[in-house]
């Protein structure tokens, strides 16, 4: 095998843009499913659909994109990913119907799939060890801000001109984007790229009991995440009555809350097991499920605030054990990392897609449904993790 010495080209900046630029494309929609349901004549629960479809579309994607860096290069794929995203942005500026957003969703989302799986392929296969989890963490807290920018950008583009702004705003980031890898990203795969057989694989991939765990417990977190962004407008917008330009600025929160988590993780990962602090995120993640689901018993005056600081806490657990969870999910498939991540990833958006649909189904009107479905899932994965601290019992 030929050493690879991509990661000597590599800029810490272009990782973070290339990773964080599918959060913002998600998240800076989530002000406008209000704005969304009226325009196009259709119920709040059926524009949260744009969201489940975004990530139906991300899934496939991870894993066609996945493979294809395999046999064309980390580069080419990137490149052509990015024009697609382009693509898919400029049909969502023309939509005037909801079945064409829908189809012009799915396709921005294929086409940024792009960035997800092959920088987190890049990283993988350029470095190792405790370096790579620290890079994980670094990279995760820098992307923080992503759920940041995304709603307070698409809040005022909804609120002073409307969500057509938003999609607007999208063309122009999807050319920057595409420039920036185009000028500065270098081929990091091996010189001869093997395709390997996808079924044996595959075979690996469904034998190996921790691997499901991961992919368990990474649909499950982001699951959480891009589900908050799916019902917040609701919370804050409907019920509490903010408006979108206010809401965007609850964003501060989410990063702030996934900032202070990659970096306690960082901290920790020098002389703590990755496991133990997986577990550690999960307990605080359900602590802050908890507090969310008082909130509703609590007077009007301190329900917004007592169900801000319940999403800071649930987010600050899932920012604290994602990072991990990433790093060690392919341990197992470093010869093969660029199709198994590709399976890998498909499995997990599915999955968070299932998720985030479920809590669109569980909307009810309420604050509650949000903080029930979050026990829920906070509960099965912390039963998922517990075994991640007896290695042994997960080798088959």
């Amino acid at each position: 095998m030929k050493k690879n010495i991509g990661n000597k080209k590599l800029s810490l900046l272009l990782l973070i843009v290339l990773v964080g630029f599918p959060q913002i494309s998600e998240t800076i929609f989530s002000p406008s499913l209000p704005s969304i349901a009226v325009a196009f004549g259709t119920s709040m629960s059926k524009a949260q659909h744009t969201m489940s479809v975004f990530f139906i579309a991300f899934a496939l994607g991870v894993f066609i994109f996945g493979r294809l860096s395999d046999r064309i290069g980390r580069r080419k794929a990137m490149l052509y990913g990015l024009f697609l995203y382009f693509v898919g942005n400029v049909l969502c500026l023309v939509a005037h119907e909801m079945a064409v957003l829908l189809v012009a969703r799915f396709i921005q989302a294929f086409g940024a799939s792009v960035g997800s799986i092959v920088t987190q392929t890049i990283l993988r296969e350029s470095f190792f060890g405790v370096e790579r989890h620290k890079l994980f963490a670094q990279i995760s807290a820098a992307l923080a801000f992503t759920p940041a920018i995304g709603p307070l950008i698409g809040g005022f583009a909804d609120y002073y001109y409307g969500f057509k702004v938003v999609s607007l705003l999208l063309v122009g980031m999807s050319v920057i984007v595409f420039c920036y890898a185009f000028v500065r990203l270098p081929e990091t795969a091996l010189e001869t790229i093997e395709m390997k057989p996808l079924l044996p694989i595959v075979k690996r991939m469904i034998t190996n009991t921790r691997l499901w765990c991961y992919g368990l417990l990474i649909g499950g977190i982001n699951g959480v995440l891009f589900s908050y962004y799916t019902e917040a407008p609701f919370i804050f917008t409907q019920y509490f009555t903010l408006t979108s330009a206010l809401y965007g600025f609850l964003g501060m929160i989410v990063a702030l809350a996934s900032i202070a988590g990659a970096m306690l993780s960082k901290r920790l990962v020098s002389s703590n097991e990755p496991e133990k602090i997986i577990v550690s995120g999960l307990t605080i993640m359900l602590m802050g499920t908890l507090l969310a689901l008082s909130a509703y018993f609590l007077p009007n005056s301190v329900q917004m605030p007592a169900m801000i600081v319940s999403v800071f806490i649930i987010l600050f657990g899932t920012g604290t054990a994602l990072p991990n969870c990433l790093s060690l999910a392919l341990i197992d498939f470093q010869d093969v990392v660029g199709s198994a991540g590709a399976l890998f990833s498909l499995a997990y958006y599915l999955l968070v897609s299932a998720v985030i649909y479920g809590m669109s189904v569980f909307h009810n009107g309420t604050i509650l449904a949000m903080p029930l479905y979050f026990l829920v899932l906070g509960i099965m994965m912390l039963l998922i993790s517990l075994p991640l601290l007896n290695k042994k019992s997960l080798t088959l």
